[in-house]
């Protein structure tokens, strides 16, 4: 991995995703290593020490790709800087002067997120400290949110676009940390963050409301999640939607959204209903009751128009 990323560093020339010849050749090298200690674990102790080396060979392919990712995110910022090097230092504080992406997010809520009541820096230390806590499972939902956006959403032009300019992402990654101290107890700290997420990019989910990775909050303004909902992977929510409870009952009360579902514009979600894994919602539909895997429902109140 470390001839890799060296080589990839000093080769301006050539995507951080390709390998020329002396990448290649440390990449195999890095590869014969680690196939050479599989077996010495297999050899020693065929039920514990295979899993033990089976899961650092994974922990370390995707410590690859979060490190290709962060390369790739420099270089499409020097790029930026070539067609607009006014833009200088603003892409130097905010890109090129850190050296992971959770320092680039962490800055990047703190800028926006403080105001005259709570400082910057304040915001960006209770940021890293719950990225630095929550290191594995958080790494993993803001890069699978990252790639959502720029594989699912059009209108997104690279991965450095999307941490600056998206507010659906920016809005998502600081309810994750909103969560995670509402998950810890600190209920003030949380309740002031959703506020301020609130207030900055017009997006309102409760601490308390649980979401998966690979998240898209297409525009995202007008974006409403109540306390107990839940939402799965690979869901793609465009703004004005609604997850709410009815208003005629409390505790669990809110929606409960499965792997892959697409919720059009306008939608309302409303009580404690699932929908199912795969599942469209069109524009403006109100939907009051369960809808079906892998089926597409429109309307008010919301019927089921087609089945896949």
């Amino acid at each position: 991995m470390a001839a890799c990323i060296a080589n990839s560093s000093e080769s301006t020339s050539s995507s951080p995703f390709s390998l020329n010849s002396n990448q290649c050749q440390g990449r195999s090298k890095f590869c014969r290593s680690s196939f050479s200690n599989l077996v010495s674990c297999k050899s020693n102790n065929r039920a514990g020490k295979k899993a033990s080396c089976y899961s650092k060979n994974i922990l370390q392919d995707d410590e690859d790709e979060d490190e290709q990712l962060w390369l790739k995110i420099r270089e499409e910022a020097l790029c930026d800087l070539e067609q607009e090097p006014m833009l200088s230092k603003y892409y130097h504080s905010s890109i090129l002067s850190h050296v992971s992406l959770e320092s680039v997010l962490a800055n990047q809520l703190a800028m926006k997120l403080g105001n005259a009541d709570i400082a910057s820096d304040v915001l960006k230390e209770i940021f890293l400290s719950v990225f630095a806590e929550d290191d594995e499972m958080m790494r993993g939902a803001i890069r699978g949110d990252l790639r959502a956006v720029r594989e699912r959403d059009p209108a997104c032009l690279s991965y450095v676009h999307c941490l600056l300019n998206f507010k659906g992402f920016l809005a998502c990654q600081a309810h994750r940390v909103a969560n995670k101290l509402w998950s810890q107890g600190r209920t003030v700290m949380a309740h002031l963050l959703q506020s301020r997420i609130s207030e900055v990019f017009a997006v309102d989910i409760h601490p308390g409301a649980r979401i998966g990775r690979g998240i898209l909050l297409d525009h995202a303004t007008g974006v409403v999640i109540g306390e107990t909902a839940v939402i799965g992977d690979n869901v793609t929510i465009l703004h004005n939607v609604t997850l709410g409870g009815t208003g005629k009952v409390s505790g669990d009360r809110h929606p409960k959204i499965g792997d892959g579902v697409f919720i059009g514009a306008g939608t309302k979600v409303l009580g404690n209903i699932r929908i199912g894994e795969g599942a469209k919602i069109g524009a403006g539909s109100v939907v009051l009751k369960d809808v079906a895997p892998k089926t597409t429902s429109v309307g008010n109140p919301a019927r089921l128009v087609g089945r896949k």
